[in-house]
């Protein structure tokens, strides 16, 4: 593993989708570029929502994002 030492070395990618309860959920993906380590999604992965609208979502998924990636500077995921 080659741990990231910013945020710059994190690709992050966000959308969302409807439920079927007429709310939204967001879907997240978050890779470590300086080794190509997925870090989000993974078994077992929380789910990002519901939201009453995408916008919503999509901001809590980079919210959630932002500190996935902190925690992994601070202490790499190997």
């Amino acid at each position: 593993a080659v741990p990231g030492t910013s945020e710059e070395d994190f690709d992050v990618y966000t959308t969302y989708h409807p439920n079927g309860g007429g709310q939204f959920n967001a879907k997240l993906r978050v890779v470590r570029k300086t080794d190509g380590r997925l870090l989000f999604p993974f078994e077992g992965a929380p789910l990002i929502g519901p939201y009453p609208t995408g916008q919503l979502a999509i901001e809590a998924a980079l919210a959630f994002a932002h500190k996935l990636i902190l925690a992994d500077i601070v202490e790499p995921e190997g």
